[in-house]
C-alpha cells in the first residue's frame, strides 16, 4: 500500500514564494512531485487545471484569454510548456493586479523555451523553484535535506548499514517508488526511460535517432563521477560531438544529469577545466549501468563513483531545496591537489571528500589539508563522508569524519538515518 503524503524540504521556500511574487514556477524531471507538492500546499485555496489534457491544451494555446477567464486566479497550472503562448497573458492578468500575490501556481521542465518564456514574459513577477527526486531525509518522512556545513550529530544516529543504504541507491529517490514499495523498479525504471525519450526529448531537441540517444544515456551511466570527455564518447557513439554536447545539453535541462565544473579562484592554467558529470537520482543511473542488486551496488568497480553521486545528489539538495543556485566545484590541479566537492557556504569553501570504506584513517584527509596553503582562511573544517563507521570522528583539528547515516539525519531528530532506505 502507498504510504501517506511525505513532507518536502521545498515547501517553505515554496510558502515564501506564493506570498512574495504573483507568480511561481516548479521545475523539476518529471515524476519528481511538483503538481503532489502543489496540490497539497495549495489544494484548499487554488483552482487547478492541467494543460497535458489535450483540449485544454489546445483552448491555452488559441484562445489565451478565454482559457484564463475559465480558470481565474487563484490558480495551479500544470505542465505549462504545453502552452508558451499563454504566457504573455499571464503576464497580462498579472499586472492587471499586481498587488495580488500567489495568483498563478505553475509547473513545468526547466527547457529551453519554457525558460525564455518565463524571462521574457514574467521576468520580475515569477519565483523560479526546482523539485528534484526525494532526498534521503525526505525519503524517512522528516522533509530535510543535509545541513551545510555538516554539523556533528546532537545524539547519536542510528546506524544504516551498508545493505540498507546500497537498497535505498537503488531504488533511488522518485516518489512513487519511495511511497509504494511494491512497485518494480525494473518496469518502473524502463517505462520512465522511454517515457522521458518519447516525450521530454521531443520537446526539448529534435534527435534524429533515438537509438542512438539511448546508447548515450548507457555511455554517460558508465562515466557517472567521472570527468566527461565529449570527444571520447562522440568516438564511441560513432556521431558528431556536436550532437552529443547538444544531447547532453537536454539531460542537463531535463535535470537528469549535472555537469559540475571546476573550481577557478585565481588558480588559472592549473585547473583541469573538463565537467565532471553526475546523476541527479541514483535509481535511474542504477538502472542504467544494469546494477539491480543491492548486495552488489557498492561492491563492484563502480561502487566509489555510485557513493560519489549519491553524496553529490544530497549536497545538491542542500541548495535546491531552498532556493538556492547551487554552489558546488570539484577541485583538481596539474600538480595533482584533489578534492571531491568545494561547496561554497557564504564566502568561504567546504572541502568535501566521499570514501567508500567506514573506517576512519588519516590519509583520508590527505586531499583537503593539502588546500590550506592554496586557500588559507578561506576554507571551512572539511569533511570526510564515509559509507558507514563513527557518526563523527575528528581526523585533523581542520578535518572530521561524517557517516552517511549522520550527514543525511534530520538535523532536529537525528532518526532519519534510520529509516531513510526503506
Amino acid at each position: 500500500m502507498p504510504r501517506d503524503y511525505l513532507p518536502r524540504a521545498l515547501e517553505p521556500a515554496l510558502r515564501r514564494a506564493a506570498a512574495t511574487f504573483p507568480a511561481a514556477l516548479v521545475t523539476g524531471p518529471r515524476q519528481s512531485g511538483k503538481t503532489t507538492l502543489l496540490r497539497h500546499l495549495f489544494g484548499g485555496t487554488h483552482a487547478y487545471v492541467s494543460l497535458d489534457v489535450p483540449e485544454i491544451q489546445l483552448l491555452a494555446e488559441q484562445d489565451p484569454r478565454l482559457f484564463l477567464e475559465a480558470h481565474p486566479p487563484p490558480v495551479i497550472i500544470d505542465e505549462v510548456q504545453h502552452a508558451p503562448g499563454l504566457l504573455p497573458y499571464l503576464k497580462e492578468r498579472i499586472d492587471a493586479a499586481r498587488g495580488r500575490r500567489g495568483q498563478f501556481l505553475l509547473t513545468g521542465p526547466q527547457s529551453f523555451a519554457l525558460m525564455a518564456g518565463v524571462t521574457e514574459s514574467l521576468a520580475g513577477r515569477v519565483a523560479v523553484l526546482e523539485l528534484l527526486s526525494m532526498s534521503w531525509g525526505e525519503r524517512a518522512g522528516e522533509g530535510t535535506v543535509a545541513s551545510l556545513p555538516p554539523q556533528p550529530p546532537a545524539r547519536a544516529v542510528r546506524r544504516m548499514d551498508p545493505l540498507t543504504i546500497a537498497a535505498g541507491i537503488v531504488r533511488g529517490g522518485f516518489p512513487e517508488l519511495v511511497t509504494q514499495a511494491d512497485l518494480d523498479l525494473e518496469l518502473w525504471h524502463s517505462s520512465y526511460v522511454r517515457t522521458y525519450l518519447e516525450r521530454d526529448l521531443r520537446q526539448l531537441r529534435q534527435v534524429g535517432s533515438l537509438g542512438d540517444f539511448q546508447r548515450l544515456l548507457l555511455a554517460l551511466a558508465a562515466r557517472a563521477g567521472q570527468i566527461l570527455n565529449l570527444s571520447d564518447v562522440a568516438r564511441d557513439l560513432g556521431v558528431a560531438v556536436n550532437t552529443v554536447k547538444a544531447w547532453v545539453q537536454v539531460l542537463e535541462a531535463s535535470h537528469q544529469v549535472v555537469l559540475l565544473r571546476p573550481y577557478h579562484a585565481n588558480l588559472g592554467k592549473r585547473l583541469v577545466k573538463s565537467p565532471k558529470l553526475f546523476f541527479l537520482d541514483t535509481g535511474l543511473l542504477c538502472h542504467l549501468r544494469g546494477e539491480r542488486d543491492a548486495r552488489q551496488a557498492l561492491t563492484g568497480a563502480m561502487g566509489g563513483s555510485l557513493f560519489e553521486n549519491v553524496v553529490f545528489g544530497e549536497l545538491w539538495r542542500a541548495f535546491t531545496a531552498v532556493g538556492r543556485t547551487p554552489a558546488i566545484h570539484y577541485f583538481r590541479t596539474a600538480a595533482g591537489h584533489e578534492v571531491d566537492f568545494l561547496v561554497e557556504v557564504g564566502t568561504r569553501l567546504l572541502p568535501v571528500e566521499v570514501k567508500l570504506g567506514s573506517t576512519p584513517r588519516p590519509e583520508m584527509a590527505a586531499g583537503i589539508l593539502a588546500l590550506a596553503p592554496l586557500f588559507g582562511a578561506k576554507l571551512l573544517p572539511g569533511v570526510v563522508v564515509t559509507l558507514g563507521g563513527p557518526d563523527w570522528f575528528p581526523l585533523t583539528r581542520t578535518c572530521a569524519v561524517c557517516s552517511f547515516g549522520a550527514l543525511v539525519a534530520s538535523p532536529g531528530s537525528r532518526r532519519a538515518a534510520s529509516r531513510a532506505g526503506a
